[in-house]
């Protein structure tokens, strides 16, 4: 691939991992001189019709000394991006909204990488959580049949081809790293069932705010919701390969900004050895720049991964060796979030992986 800048396009720029991706964006060194396309729906974003509004404006934490000060979100439409000959369009969007605008995405040549949920499930039983208007018609058949599930540890190929990415989420990419070695080994008992106890800071629900997310409720608290319901739990199924009855998913809502901590119980079919547990993760992860494994014994803590792009993952074996606490932490707006997003990007384009992100 050449070193031109590749035009990309940010919609949902008002959001924290919105605010995230903005700025990697801007950061990124393949792109220092082509600044993102930054496009919303004019309720959105604050905008009123027609009238741009100052990037800085929304997210303070942008501004530097290399022009941000003039950077504005624009009025989301399809001319504004033909226009500035738009190339990636990132969507960090409520699913409904990638739902409508994806499929014309594509008819106009523009690749696409979703943040949301909206293209991440290929079995309709794991999408029925969101109730999709359009469920089941032949455009969106066809859309989700071009979608690649964009967690680049396990789609590395796919992805570079893909004119569609649907960014994972952030609990399901701390669970899925953490237990894909280990079942793709054979060697986790999956009658005995896996339990992935998770917790995540409040910015995982998003920059609205709601009854449960305020001060009052989250500070000096700690509380499970989603039980057996989560929109996460279909990831968890289909990157697996796990039926319903064999995982318990909880995720918990913990008082701190952002991060995910996700303590997962797994039992073996027979007795392993620390050695083994730890050469799996080693030998999967070994051309994976994201994922720090650590050493056995050692286990990952929220504030080793915040405002990084890491993935961290830590066991411990149990004395008999059949029982086994693997624990998993990455920052839920990076690479839970924004920061897998670019890594894709970098995939796409044929660049570092880990480009812009270290």
């Amino acid at each position: 691939m050449g070193t031109r800048g590749i035009q990309t396009a940010v919609v949902g720029v008002g959001g924290y991992a919105g605010m995230e991706l903005s700025r990697l964006l801007l950061h990124h060194p393949r792109l220092k001189g082509v600044a993102p396309v930054f496009a919303g729906r004019p309720e959105a974003a604050g905008l009123s019709a027609g009238s741009p509004m100052a990037l800085t404006a929304i997210h303070p934490r942008l501004m530097d000394n290399n022009g941000s000060a003039g950077l504005v979100v624009e009025p989301f439409s399809w001319e504004l991006f033909a226009s500035r000959g738009v190339e990636v369009l990132f969507l960090a969007t409520p699913h409904e909204q990638s739902r409508e605008w994806v499929p014309e995405a594509l008819e106009r040549g523009i690749r696409v990488i979703d943040l949301s949920g909206a293209w991440r499930l290929n079995d309709s039983s794991n999408r029925t959580v969101y109730k999709f208007e359009d469920e089941g018609s032949g455009a969106a058949v066809a859309v989700q049949a071009k979608s690649v599930y964009g967690m680049p540890e396990l789609h590395r190929d796919e992805i570079r081809e893909a004119a569609l990415i649907a960014n994972p989420g952030c609990y399901a990419t701390s669970i899925i790293l953490a237990l894909k070695p280990l079942i793709e080994k054979g060697w986790v008992n999956l009658e005995r069932g896996i339990v992935c106890d998770s917790k995540s800071g409040v910015s995982g629900a998003g920059k609205a705010p709601t009854a449960k997310t305020h001060f009052m409720y989250a500070a000096d608290n700690l509380s499970a919701y989603g039980v057996f319901g989560h929109r996460h739990t279909g990831e968890l199924l289909e990157q697996l390969h796990l039926a319903p009855e064999q995982i318990i998913f909880t995720p918990h809502l913990l008082p701190i900004p952002r991060g995910i901590l996700s303590t997962i119980y797994v039992g073996f079919n027979q007795s392993m050895r620390p050695e083994q547990i730890q050469s799996c993760f080693d030998d999967f992860y070994k051309d994976s720049p994201m994922v720090r494994v650590f050493r056995d014994g050692e286990l990952p803590q929220i504030q080793y991964s915040a405002y990084t792009n890491f993935c961290d993952i830590g066991f411990q074996l149990s004395k008999d060796g059949k029982r086994c606490v693997i624990v998993s932490c990455l920052d839920n707006l990076l690479k839970g979030a924004a920061g897998q997003a670019v890594q894709n990007l970098n995939l796409m384009y044929g660049w570092n992986e880990a480009e812009g992100l270290v």
